[in-house]
């Protein structure tokens, strides 16, 4: 397994200083910058879309890690490569398609991504795991941040983990939901790979150390 990566939430940040965050990411011990697109439909809450993310890039060091949670993301996807996203992560829920929507992404030489809700099993996940880069599971319900974490997420993680051993699948495993120093730890042992954090970042008195402690944890649980 590589080392956990630490993947901060812009969601997080204060959108009247969102410059200062990107700074914040670049002078961390954080490995990419996560970045959650929400359309009101998928989930009941608006974000911010290709604008944000292409002002955000010409500043950021780090990896531009794309969560869409919106319908119909094949539309869009093109548009999110021009905006700079390295990968992008689409919903299994939304995409009935899933296999041309893995395929699309790659295409437009991104990585490609795919997110599960906390009620979607393992198994739905059997016939892509081999095509794709990154599993993203979700473990709180997506739309809002400073949910709980589900603890039912640790016997996903390791089920996931489980597939992936046995089909030889290269996919990273990231979890967002939740996640601050505390829990880090057994989330990394359980199975993941890259860790998404938003208000125990941003809402910490020094995201730097709140990022640096995460990193330690994290690296505590492999």
């Amino acid at each position: 397994m590589s080392t956990p990566y630490i993947a901060p939430s812009l969601l997080a940040a204060d959108f009247l200083h969102i410059a200062q965050a990107v700074d914040i990411i670049n002078n961390s011990e954080a490995d990419w910058l996560h970045l959650d697109v929400m359309d009101g439909r998928f989930v009941p809450n608006i974000s911010f879309g290709m604008p944000i993310i292409a002002a955000v890039k010409k500043m950021i060091k780090k990896t531009c890690d794309v969560h869409l949670m919106i319908v119909e993301p094949e539309k869009y996807a093109a548009d999110f490569k021009k905006a700079g996203a390295d990968i992008l992560t689409v919903h299994y829920e939304t995409c009935p398609h899933l296999h041309r929507n893995i395929q699309q992404i790659k295409d437009l030489g991104m990585k490609a991504g795919v997110a599960i809700n906390p009620h979607t099993t393992i198994g739905q996940l059997e016939n892509i795991i081999t095509d794709v880069d990154l599993i993203l599971v979700m473990s709180v319900n997506p739309g809002f941040g400073g949910q709980s974490f589900i603890p039912q997420t640790y016997q996903k993680l390791r089920q996931l983990r489980k597939l992936i051993n046995e089909t030889g699948a290269k996919a990273l495993i990231e979890v967002d939901g939740g996640i601050s120093a505390h829990n880090a730890a057994d989330i990394i042992h359980a199975g993941a790979d890259v860790l998404v954090a938003g208000s125990s970042v941003f809402g910490a008195p020094d995201p730097v150390k709140a990022i640096a402690e995460l990193k330690a944890a994290a690296m505590a649980g492999k």
